[in-house]
């Protein structure tokens, strides 16, 4: 799972610093033969490089991540898999990952995320679920919310303050961010959800659905390049809550 989610990643960015004056260095010797093909000259048995195509200089990070994990006992197999991909995730120079997972408390692994090991100890399976708290310690990260992508892992059973945690949420969205409900990240079927909260964040643009391993990293991909991820489920068959 990890090398394609690397590998999505990977080109949903690099349009972002692709450019067409590069120093040497910075050439994408690929893409750069590939497009002066015409130009091969038989005699010399050479391509002549009309067109460089090279990656421009890179920020330290393009896109912010934050994945927040619901470690209630219904979610196991999805705590599981989002604290992998969270390492995969942090493994990579062009995002700025942070991983939270959460229960009535909130546990921050992202000092974890070099060892996919460690981080799995870290979650903690069981306990009640208040969603509202994760995002109000996940607010106070959000630097660039334009560049910002906030993944919900939770089946959306809030413990807490559900009214705050409706009101935080849709205050994310409006500052930018983009914040994806994954209501499963397994292969366990269907989940078992709370429908109205979920309806109630299809209402202010958090598309709400299950994920199976094999389809993150095309979502990520899809999300990184601030497409509509909810046409992006309908295009894939996959079912989203809609409004209500």
């Amino acid at each position: 799972l990890a090398e394609p989610l690397r590998q999505a990643v990977a080109g949903s960015l690099s349009r972002s610093v692709r450019n067409r004056r590069p120093r040497h260095a910075e050439i994408d010797w690929n893409r750069t033969i590939r497009a002066n093909l015409r130009h091969y000259q038989r005699e010399y048995r050479t391509i002549v490089p009309e067109t460089r195509v090279g990656w421009g200089r890179r920020r330290s990070s393009l896109r912010d991540v934050i994945l927040l994990i619901d470690q209630s006992g219904s979610m196991a197999s999805s705590a599981v898999y989002s604290g992998i991909f969270g390492s995969v995730l942090a493994s990579l120079p062009a995002l700025s990952t942070r991983v939270i997972a959460f229960d009535t408390a909130v546990a921050d692994l992202s000092d974890a995320l070099h060892d996919p090991v460690d981080v799995l100890f870290g979650i903690r399976l069981g306990g009640g679920t208040d969603i509202n708290h994760a995002l109000s310690y996940a607010q106070q990260w959000v630097r660039r919310p334009q560049e910002t992508v906030m993944f919900l892992v939770s089946d959306l059973y809030e413990g807490g303050d559900q009214a705050s945690m409706l009101k935080r949420t849709a205050a994310l969205v409006a500052a930018g961010v983009q914040v994806i409900a994954l209501l499963a990240l397994s292969d366990d079927g269907a989940p078992s959800f709370d429908h109205r909260v979920a309806a109630a964040m299809a209402g202010f643009g958090v598309p709400a659905f299950a994920c199976t391993p094999d389809q993150f990293p095309e979502l990520v991909a899809a999300a990184l390049q601030k497409r509509d991820v909810s046409q992006w489920a309908a295009e894939r068959g996959i079912a989203t809550q809609r409004s209500g």
